[in-house]
């Protein structure tokens, strides 16, 4: 038996979709969208999101449209964004529907019921958001949502993905720094 460096399941370059490669490379944190009361709890990992200034904010997201999270946010109407932080990474994965729940995904941390959907406990920036509109964009789901709430905490150490990985809170000495920065 041999270990590859390489994923297993990955298409040929040639063959992968050159847009989700591009969004791959923008990154960015990763957010925990949740929706839902109950067994009717639904939530999904989501880093294609931006938010919009103006009053009010808005919050727009690319899901993915078959998900259970989507369905529980039409009929809702109502959604917890949660910015996740370094040790949620497996949590991440677990909403995202690529790690292991054994009795669901609800079931992996605690979460507290808002009155926009469950909260991840451990959370310290999230919001609560009201959906206000849902298009097709390209294969996704794009959903607008205004912003009701906003907790703003501490995030020493923000999960962020890019290019299909999580990176490390803090970057390799081995990387050069980017440019405008110092050091």
């Amino acid at each position: 038996m041999s270990i590859h460096s390489e994923h297993p399941f990955l298409e040929p370059e040639s063959s992968r979709d050159p847009g989700r490669r591009l969004r791959g490379r923008v990154g960015g944190v990763v957010s925990l969208w949740t929706s839902g009361v109950g067994t009717a709890r639904a939530g999904l990992t989501v880093s294609s999101l931006m938010v919009a200034g103006g009053e009010p904010s808005r919050v727009l997201a690319l899901l993915d449209p078959d998900s259970d999270l989507c369905e529980a946010l039409e009929e809702t109407k109502r959604a917890v964004v949660q910015l996740l932080r370094w040790p949620h990474h497996q949590l991440a994965d677990v909403f995202a529907g690529i790690a292991p729940a054994p009795g669901g995904a609800f079931k992996q941390a605690e979460f507290e019921q808002t009155e926009w959907g469950p909260r991840l406990a451990s959370t310290t920036t999230w919001a609560g958001v009201v959906l206000e509109k849902l298009s097709t964009a390209g294969w996704s789901a794009l959903v607008t949502c205004t912003v009701e709430h906003v907790v703003l905490g501490e995030d020493p150490d923000p999960l962020v993905h890019r290019r299909g990985r999580y990176l490390p809170p803090s970057l390799p000495s081995s990387l050069p720094p980017s440019p405008g920065t110092s050091g």
